[in-house]
């Protein structure tokens, strides 16, 4: 993706928006509104005409004409619609598409830093903001030039000078008010998004640690956290709304303008006996047609602000360069002079077996810590390739910030980490280690795919085999489909039990050699622990080297080090 200066117009060619259909878009709601300004031309020009009581059979043609551009305003509305939206999300689907792919490809601390709730209204809200400029945006945009270009066609071939008071009206109701919201709307644009965006970050935060939430008695402050994003997003649309009231101002005085200034002319001129009194109503009503197109400039003005913070969220989030894209890191050797592929496993091994001892693991005086909080404790261990690191401490010292550390996502506060006796990398990440978080996340898929999830080649022999291994055989079994049964997104539809054994079953079938794993015992009974002493127990057998972030001391006997954070 390009830099955020034109990332909208980056996002919407990723889109794949089929410029013929957005054309098509155009020129169907360019037909509605349309028939809306022949409507009214036609209209004006058969009440003169009937003024006069002529035979029916000259009033037939122009009946018919008036049913045809009644009828055609909605048929063509309707068309509009059903290919405008039909095309936009189907960019949005292609685009959403494209986002994940670069977030799979991404590094790792490309969101890392960002909360669920933000991420969750980035591939959410903002892309289908980046939709809405196509349907919002873009479509009215462009009827409104093609429908002003014909009213003002038509005024100017009845009566010239018409023609050019309401191309001067129109010129000052468009550009004016579009230029107006420009320069308005940009700062509650981008409030608007940043505080929609909170509203998503705080509600989804609050329901996610719903239950925390009433154990530590903090249920008031998520609720007053998510009042007050709530609030600053009201505070938003209320600035939003200013410019729009205003450009709208602008309009209806310009429309006023248009009317009176087409009406003194076609009075005028009627008068002089230039042309007759249905050319006059006509032109005299033109302008009140002509005006339903321009009216939709601030709102497009307004949503292409929108659109443009939208893009730039989502290229900040996916603009990380991907491994694919970067150098290839060279390999960690391993203390017994193995080498190991791209994919982490063993030169010359078959993927998902270990027979070479893993990288030895070293800390030197490391110190963590995300920027502008404080360091945690100074950490000297090291374990010999294929051995256990256990860190230790209370909760929230900065274990898990370690850990992150060792993965080389974030940068040491101070000392350093050797893998192999080389510094960490942040592109290590992926290539030779691999890590499981506390709260990885369970898709809406099968159970098989979730296993997927650690290696894409998991056979269903090897998902059954690791499966047995952590003890979910059983429950397996008593599943409708088996492998094959669909879980709940997010695991909502597990016990915290099983979802922590097929986490610890995707950390087994992970290729790294370096395996870091984040509180593996949560939420574990005495069985589970037992299927978690397996699980190290047959990582140690592959020779991969693992550290263990932990409350429980039981793992410790497990380790070959322990670092407590505590001090």
């Amino acid at each position: 993706m390009t830099a955020a200066k034109g990332a909208l117009r980056s996002l919407l060619r990723e889109s794949d928006l089929p410029r013929r259909r957005v054309a098509l878009s155009i020129l169907t709601g360019s037909a509605a509104l349309g028939s809306a300004v022949g409507l009214s031309a036609i209209a004006a020009w058969l009440i003169a005409r009937a003024a006069g009581m002529p035979s029916p059979a000259d009033l037939a043609l122009a009946a018919v004409v008036v049913r045809f551009f009644g009828i055609g305003r909605g048929l063509f509305r309707y068309l509009e619609r059903l290919v405008s939206h039909d095309t936009a999300l189907r960019g949005v689907v292609a685009l959403r598409a494209r986002v994940y792919e670069r977030l799979a490809d991404a590094r790792v601390d490309a969101v890392l830093g960002l909360r669920r709730g933000d991420v969750l209204a980035r591939i959410g809200g903002d892309v289908d903001a980046v939709g809405d400029a196509v349907v919002r945006a873009v479509i009215p945009l462009g009827v409104a030039v093609v429908v002003s270009g014909i009213a003002v066609g038509i005024s100017g071939f009845l009566d010239p000078a018409a023609g050019v008071v309401l191309a001067a009206a129109i010129l000052v109701a468009g550009i004016g008010a579009a230029l107006l919201t420009w320069r308005s709307a940009r700062i509650a644009a981008v409030a608007g998004v940043a505080a929609d965006a909170r509203v998503a970050e705080a509600a989804l935060s609050g329901l996610d640690g719903a239950a925390e939430h009433r154990v530590w008695g903090t249920a008031a402050a998520a609720h007053d956290a998510l009042a007050e994003a709530n609030a600053a997003s009201e505070r938003a649309q209320e600035a939003a709304a200013r410019p729009a009231s205003l450009a709208a101002a602008v309009q209806q005085l310009a429309a006023g303008a248009a009317l009176i200034g087409s009406l003194a002319i076609a009075v005028t001129s009627a008068n002089a006996g230039d042309y007759g009194a249905t050319t006059a109503a006509m032109i005299s009503l033109l302008p009140l047609a002509a005006f339903e197109a321009v009216n939709a400039v601030p709102a497009a003005t307004q949503q292409l602000f929108r659109s443009q913070q939208a893009a730039r969220r989502i290229v900040a989030m996916a603009a990380a360069e991907s491994p694919a894209s970067s150098p290839s890191p060279a390999p960690a050797p391993s203390p017994a002079g193995g080498r190991y592929t791209a994919e982490g496993a063993p030169a010359g091994a078959p993927r998902g077996r270990f027979p070479v001892t893993g990288p030895a693991l070293e800390l030197d005086r490391l110190s963590a810590a995300w920027p502008g909080m404080a360091p945690t404790h100074p950490a000297t261990a090291a374990v010999p390739g294929g051995g256990v690191l256990a860190i230790v401490g209370r909760s929230g010292v900065g274990k898990t910030t370690l850990l992150l550390t060792l993965a080389g996502v974030l940068p040491p506060a101070a000392g350093e980490v050797r893998i192999g006796g080389t510094p960490t990398r942040r592109d290590l990440m992926g290539p030779t280690i691999g890590m499981t978080a506390e709260d990885a996340h369970l898709f809406g898929t099968t159970v098989l795919e979730n296993l997927r999830v650690a290696r894409g080649d998991v056979t269903e022999e090897d998902a059954r085999e690791t499966i047995a291994l952590v003890g979910l055989d059983a429950w397996v079994a008593g599943l409708p489909d088996g492998l094959d049964t669909v879980l709940g997104s997010g695991g909502n539809t597990v016990s915290g039990g099983e979802r922590r054994r097929l986490l610890l079953a995707r950390a087994l079938l992970t290729p790294q050699p370096v395996v870091l794993i984040d509180e593996p015992a949560e939420h574990l009974d005495a069985a589970g622990r037992d299927a978690l002493d397996a699980v190290l127990g047959r990582l140690r057998d592959e020779g991969r080297t693992v550290v263990i972030v932990t409350h429980h001391l039981h793992l410790t006997a497990l380790a070959d080090a322990v670092v407590s954070l505590d001090d």
